[in-house]
């Protein structure tokens, strides 16, 4: 007989829709899913997220960013207490769009996940979509990192590729490279939340996953 899965305390950071949210959300369902989402945060009150995850039972809290404006530290002082308070573990950012201090992101390191729609470290930053079209690349997709001080930058945990075809526009494609975010962001979370994760230099290496050892190419769309 089997013991109980293990499964460790995820917090997911939120400004927005929560499409990602939802995806990790609904994998963490699984009774075989190594990881729990605890608490959804997000700094902006109206973020049509916090109803996606209310509706499916999971805890919310709003920490509003505005009233700090530049003071990052305070934000996070507070963000961190309301992440002692919950026991998290884990967190992933899910369109979060607020910037860390470096401070904040050194004592997470190795516990943030991030999920950027392109293939690091190409396109970096805003309008990766553009960015993508703009070069002319055939091959474009989503990364799951580690959090680092710089922008896009930290360890890569995960990517899935999906090409770019002549007629494509940003908002084409980016609707197939969301379906493969939603895809490689719940499997990589699962190989963090079970250990499968080391980080050797700048370098991430992992033990194995079902997306075909971290790279999962989408089907070709005509």
């Amino acid at each position: 007989m089997t013991g109980a899965v293990v499964k460790r305390r995820v917090a997911i950071l939120i400004s927005g829709r929560g499409s990602n949210m939802s995806a990790l959300i609904r994998a963490a369902t699984a009774a075989d899913f190594p990881a729990e989402i605890s608490l959804v945060i997000s700094n902006k009150a109206d973020a049509l997220g916090l109803e996606r995850a209310k509706a499916s039972g999971v805890n919310t809290l709003v920490i509003e960013s505005k009233p700090f404006g530049k003071d990052r530290a305070g934000f996070e002082k507070v963000l961190q207490a309301a992440l002692d308070q919950h026991g998290i573990e884990l967190i992933c950012l899910g369109g979060f769009m607020r910037l860390f201090t470096a401070e904040f992101t050194k004592a997470w390191y190795g516990r943030m996940l991030n999920i950027h729609p392109s293939l690091l470290p190409s396109f970096p930053g805003l309008d990766p979509h553009g960015q993508a079209l703009r070069a002319g690349v055939k091959l474009s997709g989503a990364t799951v990192h580690f959090v680092i001080p710089e922008i896009d930058a930290g360890p890569i945990v995960m990517q899935g590729a999906v090409p770019v075809g002549d007629h494509d526009t940003g908002d084409t494609l980016s609707e197939r490279i969301l379906e493969v975010e939603h895809r490689i962001y719940p499997e990589a979370l699962r190989l963090l939340a079970t250990g499968k994760v080391r980080i050797e230099g700048d370098v991430c290496k992992t033990a194995g996953s079902a997306a075909s050892e971290n790279f999962l190419v989408a089907p070709v769309v005509s």
